[in-house]
């Protein structure tokens, strides 16, 4: 057992009762708690939770299996709220997905979310699938059937007529209809409602600034799922939409492209999150300078019309002292799931600080998925953590590309061991 022998605030360590042999210390470099830099602390995780986070000399007598961190930062494992596990960043992947039986598309979820956990993504968003086969995903993953990231998703997203998303979204039209669709998600396992306020980027026919939903029908669909516990996200992109979606009550907006002075105030004074997912259209474009022609010219013309635009919307939230939570959208085209992390990168790039943007990723993005026990190295929380080597605050490398992460660990179990590829060979002396 734990016992604190009450001496000047010292903990000393005493085994002999067989309890801790299957805890692990994380000590020796520095820890990023989702919050704030920690020096000099290290890391105790038992039973897949974080059982004490504390000076590293109280940990004097630990006797247990060790982790060297030195030269390293341990970190929260990093969360995507914005997610589509069943597609495979083709670059048209609904057509691909067309093509593929249920049972096929479920195992190649399955290969990407492993795929994602390995690149340091502990738990992500799912913000529209097909047909609620992400949810077996979910149900396997959340009960620890499998080692994967913790789900959270929002079954069919809700469009209207011709709308975004509309090849697999629920349709529905008018305030009766749309309280349907969101009474059918809730019914069908749901975590989460996602609602399409305006056009987007990969539906044919639509224009992202044109606001779909009018504010009755946002109203209605967000009120009911709040009424049922739910959480409530809206794609949108166009001004209109967004201030729709939010004077309805909505927790989160997806992408914001048009956002304006307009929307970004009463955003913040509502305390709404912007999920930017800049890797997407980012992601289109540079598919298609490596020579991908399989993107429709369609999804091309609107990918360059909106990136600078998109970039100025996050530039303008972030200044303004809005609420940021990280999401990729990874699935569209050539934004692979497993490189969901460069989106740290890619946030640090348009100015914004290492430090937030790994906040973004972690305590932030655990509060709008109401991950309680996650993002943040905390007494008691999950043993959900990603030690990057080198440090990741002074270097967001570190953190977002996955050929720097030492470990992925996700409630206290190996997802990914790279330390080898860090072992310091000793310098060879030439012969004389």
């Amino acid at each position: 057992s734990l016992l604190p022998t009450g001496r000047k605030g010292r903990v000393l360590w005493h085994f002999g009762f067989g309890s801790w042999d299957m805890a692990t210390l994380y000590v020796g470099g520095r820890l990023f708690d989702g919050e704030k830099v920690v020096e000099g602390h290290a890391v105790l995780e038992e039973g897949g939770r974080i059982k004490r986070v504390a000076p590293a000399t109280e940990f004097a007598g630990f006797a247990g299996e060790r982790v060297d961190t030195s030269g390293g930062t341990l970190i929260p494992g990093i969360i995507d709220c914005h997610v589509h596990s069943l597609s495979g960043a083709e670059g048209n992947p609904g057509a691909a997905q067309d093509r593929l039986s249920a049972a096929q598309i479920a195992v190649r979820g399955m290969e990407y979310m492993r795929s994602t956990l390995e690149g340091g993504i502990t738990a992500v968003r799912d913000c529209g699938g097909k047909d609620y086969i992400e949810f077996a995903l979910r149900d396997a993953f959340n009960a620890g059937r499998f080692l994967g990231p913790t789900m959270r998703c929002a079954g069919r997203m809700i469009c209207m007529t011709g709308g975004h998303g509309n090849r697999t979204g629920r349709i529905a039209d008018g305030v009766d209809e749309v309280v349907k669709a969101v009474r059918e998600q809730v019914h069908a396992g749901s975590d989460l409602v996602k609602i399409m306020a305006t056009g987007g980027v990969m539906t044919p026919g639509v224009n992202p600034e044109d606001a779909h939903y009018s504010a009755e029908e946002m109203k209605a669909g967000i009120s009911e799922a709040h009424r049922f516990h739910k959480c409530c996200a809206s794609h949108a992109q166009g001004a209109l939409g967004i201030l729709n979606a939010v004077r309805g009550g909505i927790d989160s907006i997806e992408h914001g492209i048009f956002m304006d002075e307009e929307c970004c105030a009463e955003m913040k004074a509502r305390g709404v999150w912007l999920v930017p997912t800049l890797a997407a259209v980012k992601n289109i474009l540079k598919g298609y300078d490596d020579g991908d022609r399989s993107i429709p010219d369609y999804v091309i013309d609107k990918a360059r019309r909106v990136f600078d635009r998109h970039i100025e919307a996050t530039q303008m939230y972030y200044k303004a002292g809005g609420r940021i939570a990280m999401g990729t959208d990874a699935g569209t085209p050539h934004n692979r799931h497993g490189e969901n992390a460069r989106e740290l990168e890619y946030m640090c790039d348009i100015g914004i600080s290492a430090r937030d943007s790994l906040f973004f990723a972690t305590a932030s993005a655990a509060d709008l998925m109401r991950l309680e026990d996650q993002g943040r190295i905390r007494e008691g929380n999950s043993a959900d953590l990603v030690l990057c080597d080198g440090d990741a605050v002074a270097d967001i490398k570190r953190a977002a590309r996955k050929e720097n992460h030492r470990l992925v660990v996700k409630r206290g179990q190996l997802a990914r061991d790279n330390r080898a590829a860090f072992v310091r060979q000793p310098a060879r002396v030439a012969a004389e």
